[in-house]
């Protein structure tokens, strides 16, 4: 499994907005093939939010790049005063994990 991790500064003030794109894309990815989930981190000492998605293996990502969907994202992009600097993209396979299913609870994670 591969986890791609892009970090993407956000301006203060456009947190909520940057949010909201990412809700209104809910379940975009469900059916590529590879996909497995992804995540939006809230920063909370930084102004960088990190976006991550989970994918079986690093093709499956590659190919999900040159497809469509891919494209329609991109031609969505964000306002230009909403970021303040390029972002940074990373590729790790997960060589380990350990910990707990949590689960969320009327807006509480419990384990």
């Amino acid at each position: 499994m591969i986890v791609v991790m892009n970090r993407i500064p956000v301006a203060l003030g456009f947190g909520e907005a940057f949010e909201e794109r990412f809700n209104r894309r809910t379940g975009f990815n469900d059916r590529v093939p590879g996909f497995i989930r992804n995540e939006i981190l809230r920063p909370l000492k930084s102004d960088s939010y990190i976006v991550k998605t989970y994918w079986c293996v690093q093709e499956d990502f590659e190919r999900w790049t040159q497809s469509d969907s891919f494209r329609q994202i991109q031609a969505n992009r964000q306002p230009v005063e909403m970021l303040t600097g390029p972002n940074v993209l990373e590729i790790h396979e997960v060589v380990q994990q350990a910990g707990k299913l949590v689960i969320t609870v009327h807006g509480v994670d419990r384990p």
